[in-house]
């Protein structure tokens, strides 16, 4: 069996916006907090060229926004562990954290950054051309591609609303969906058709996405015909849906009906003790400013709820 370590009185799986914030607060307030991310400090912004909607930077490489939050993270005595968390259970009124790396920690409380996973259209071109074009966020990117024609590829809520987002800046968009009709709820498809600035392919999937450096074209085949044929665009945004890691502990967390975790207004999940902030989390939108601002709640009532458990502890010794 693992030693138990118990240096540490917050855990923060994610080292993301949310999970670096929440860090920051925790160990701002004197708390000894170690943060978890299995990948890449900074999570979905270290990918991204450019970022122009986080307040106070007009325009910023979402590589150097990261390094930045990391490093005013560290600067107040968080600690970052390159391991990924492979479970969470109750250990009494603590928690128990166990790592890819074979590690176990003792602490007080946790909260989940964990984010989640756009998924992807799995053709050629996606990967390589991602960040130059390709991208899962029109929010996001929507304003580097002034002028520009692009495709949408999905046939939900959020593909129709993020086409219809996107015409604000493109000349056309192309909505591409691979059936006859869409899923999106009606009042969202009269919107869309509605729309003069876009050009629904019904019927048909992407194959590939074509470009050098930039994306240049996809290459559209009709499912029921069996035509091929190229159409010149200047981005791809799929909407084909979004996984949140939302399974990282046996603890039976109340989720919605996507997998997101369900909190309270203080980040609390359904069990006491563990929190969620940022995309992991069921709300509204997913951005950095949303992830930020949840990281700085579940901080406080992390501290809240270890206040609660150091108050008993006195009583019952």
């Amino acid at each position: 069996m693992s030693e138990i370590i118990t240096d540490y009185e917050v855990a923060i799986v994610g080292g993301g916006p949310g999970g670096l914030t929440a860090g920051l607060y925790c160990a701002r307030g004197m708390r000894k907090t170690i943060v978890f991310e299995k990948y890449i400090i900074g999570g979905q912004i270290a990918n991204t060229d450019l970022v122009e909607d986080y307040p106070g930077f007009e325009s910023i490489d979402g590589r150097e926004l990261a390094d930045k939050m990391s490093a005013h993270a560290k600067s107040f005595g968080v600690e970052t562990v390159a391991d990924e968390v492979t479970d969470i259970w109750d250990d009494g009124a603590l928690k128990m954290v166990s790592t890819a790396s074979g590690k176990l920690y003792q602490v007080k409380a946790v909260i989940l950054s964990t984010g989640g996973t756009p998924n992807k259209l799995g053709v050629e071109g996606e990967e390589r051309l991602y960040g130059k074009g390709v991208s899962y966020c029109a929010i996001c990117d929507g304003a580097f591609f002034k002028g520009q024609v692009l495709a949408v590829v999905g046939g939900g809520d959020a593909a129709l609303e993020e086409g219809g987002f996107l015409t604000k800046y493109a000349t056309k968009v192309f909505l591409i969906h691979r059936r006859d009709a869409f899923r999106a709820a009606k009042i969202v498809q009269e919107r869309a058709k509605a729309n003069p600035k876009l050009e629904i392919i019904y019927d048909s999937v992407v194959e590939s996405i074509n470009g050098e450096n930039r994306v240049e074209s996809v290459t559209v085949k009709n499912v029921k015909t069996g035509d091929v044929k190229d159409v010149p665009v200047g981005g791809v945004f799929p909407f084909i849906g979004f996984t949140p890691n939302s399974n990282v502990t046996r603890v039976e967390l109340k989720k919605d009906s996507a997998g997101y975790i369900i909190t309270d207004d203080h980040m609390q999940t359904s069990t006491p003790g563990i929190f969620a902030c940022g995309d992991v989390r069921s709300q509204l939108v997913r951005q950095i400013t949303n992830a930020v601002g949840d990281g700085t709640t579940a901080a406080v009532a992390a501290e809240r709820h270890m206040e609660s458990i150091e108050d008993k502890m006195r009583v019952n010794a």
